[in-house]
């Protein structure tokens, strides 16, 4: 195979989006072939925009059809596990959007299946590759940040009014979306979390429900969590606030990170602080610290650099920058929120799949 014929299942405004890239020559060695959308009307809009691919009533229909190598889901959230699914067993590599699902006994099942299949998965998590966060993850990764003890995000400027939500009657809902800011708007930030320093053993989260909004999930949130060595995270995502900030900041034995305005400072220690605390005399001494403002290299994340990936990992064996198994790592986190906040309490990960489930359900029943 030297060229990947590509599928796009859900053409609304982000599968559109991927589907352009692909024809506008943003993504190397792939041909659009094949289209799929759930409204006829859509599916008829876009088919005249991308006259080469060809139109499909159902996933399973262009599954079979075998003019597709591999396909692109960007459908409602709860369709991403089981169109996965049924890709997989049709032995079709996966490129799903984000997130990975509703809530991780089904995206479990997906990431099992995708095993099975032995073919390509990813999922777009296209800010990984933003210059500020891959360099963030270099400095981790590298050991010169140390052991990490803190990671704080304040994560408030994805601001959404009443009109947004009133814009859809599946908008904030339990029904049509799963969740609110945290499955919305948040997911990225949820999966670098867990990129730069894993899923913590347990959370702690308060999270509003229509507290701001007048919609049946979440529109604040505050999660705390704790790892096995001691290390805590804060995170607070909101849509209410304005101006918002997006301000994260990790702390290490060796200095912190401060990742603000699309600018990385590391403020570097020059003896590490659990050196420091044992070697000095001085009471009310402190570690010498110099700020870096580090220097970035590479562009703005895009969605066809997790798209050229996905196709290069196909054709080339290149390691993909988002395996689309790690999707179910973000959605621990979430769901564990979700539960600490209907429990009022502690929740370990990983989250007790069926009681998840069956607090989920209970809401989508009783829309509260």
């Amino acid at each position: 195979m030297d060229k990947v014929r590509a599928g796009v299942v859900g053409v609304g405004s982000m599968g559109t989006s991927h589907a352009g890239c692909l024809v506008q020559g943003k993504v190397d060695n792939v041909e659009l072939t094949a289209i799929y959308d759930a409204s006829p009307e859509r599916l008829e809009t876009v088919r005249k925009m991308f006259p080469g691919a060809k139109p499909f009533n159902s996933p399973d229909e262009m599954f079979s059809s075998g003019c597709v190598d591999g396909v692109i889901i960007a459908t409602p959230h709860y369709q991403h596990p089981p169109i996965a699914i049924k890709a997989f067993e049709k032995g079709l590599h996966v490129l799903t959007e984000k997130p990975a699902g509703v809530y991780t006994r089904q995206v479990r099942e997906m990431n099992e299946a995708a095993e099975k299949s032995g073919k390509v998965f990813s999922i777009m998590f296209q800010l990984r590759t933003q210059p500020v966060y891959s360099k963030a993850k270099e400095l981790i990764e590298s050991g010169e940040l140390g052991e990490i003890k803190r990671l704080v995000w304040i994560c408030t400027s994805w601001y959404r009014s009443q009109s947004y939500y009133d814009s859809g009657s599946w908008r904030g809902t339990w029904e049509g979306e799963g969740g609110g800011v945290l499955l919305n708007q948040a997911p990225h930030q949820l999966d670098l979390w867990q990129w730069f320093c894993g899923v913590p053993q347990r959370v702690y989260a308060f999270c509003g429900f229509g507290k701001y909004r007048n919609i049946e999930v979440e529109d604040d949130v505050t999660i705390y969590g704790e790892y096995e060595n001691g290390a805590e995270c804060t995170f607070i995502a909101s849509v209410a606030e304005a101006p918002g900030t997006n301000r994260l900041e990790i702390s290490g034995d060796r200095g912190k990170i401060v990742i603000e305005d699309n600018n990385l400072a590391f403020c570097r220690l020059r003896v590490p602080e659990s050196r420091f605390n044992r070697e000095s005399r001085n009471m009310f001494g402190a570690p010498e610290c110099w700020r870096c403002e580090v220097p970035l290299s590479g562009g703005s994340p895009t969605h066809a650099n997790i798209l050229n990936n996905w196709v290069n990992a196909i054709l080339k064996g290149e390691p993909l920058v988002a395996p689309g198994e790690e999707g179910i790592n973000s959605l621990q986190i979430s769901n564990a929120a979700y539960l600490s906040a209907w429990t009022n309490g502690w929740v370990d990960i990983p989250v007790d799949e069926d009681l998840f489930y069956d607090k989920l359900n209970d809401r989508i029943k009783n829309k509260t």
